[in-house]
């Protein structure tokens, strides 16, 4: 995670700098994409604020906190900060795009010849727009082996599914 820490009415000190960047480092767990993360330390009278501003890929969290000293407002920051994301993970995980999909039917085919094919299952689904990213987050959040979805960027209904080897593939229309 690249973090940028500024000072405003207080003294630079690389101790504080280094604290801060490293217990972000300890939320980039709960980011599935690189972030970027502003961090602003402030003294005024004898508050002590901290603000913290994460951007990323689809992600934009502003936390601010206050405490009578720099450390303590530090930790209330990234606490909320990490309610937050985690809020946020969990509204991922939670979305299902096929709740209230009717049961899987189940139906017989006969080819020309009179043999019968396999039991063929039905299951009707609803995919929803997104970009190749959020797809490939939204399986990995989940245990399907596939998901349907609509590209985003060229409107057409693609497959990403998750091979043998742990890999996700995608199938998309010519």
């Amino acid at each position: 995670m690249q973090t940028s820490v500024m000072f405003k009415n207080l003294d630079p000190s690389d101790s504080l700098r280094d604290y801060v960047t490293n217990k972000l480092n300890k939320l980039d767990k709960l980011l599935g994409n690189p972030a970027e993360a502003q961090v602003v330390l402030s003294v005024e009278k004898f508050r002590h604020y901290t603000e913290i501003r994460l951007t990323g890929d689809r992600l934009n969290v502003v936390c601010r906190e206050k405490a009578n000293d720099m450390h303590s407002s530090i930790d209330l920051a990234l606490d909320k900060l990490e309610k937050q994301l985690k809020k946020q993970k969990e509204k991922i995980r939670n979305h299902r795009p096929n709740k209230g999909a009717e049961p899987l039917k189940d139906i017989n085919l006969t080819m020309e010849s009179g043999t019968e094919l396999p039991e063929i299952r039905i299951q009707p689904i609803d995919y929803k727009p997104m970009d190749i990213e959020e797809a490939s987050l939204q399986i990995e959040l989940t245990s399907d082996n596939f998901l349907v979805f609509t590209n985003s960027r060229t409107n057409l209904v693609n497959v990403l599914y998750r091979r043998k080897d742990g890999d996700l593939g995608l199938i998309e229309p010519l």
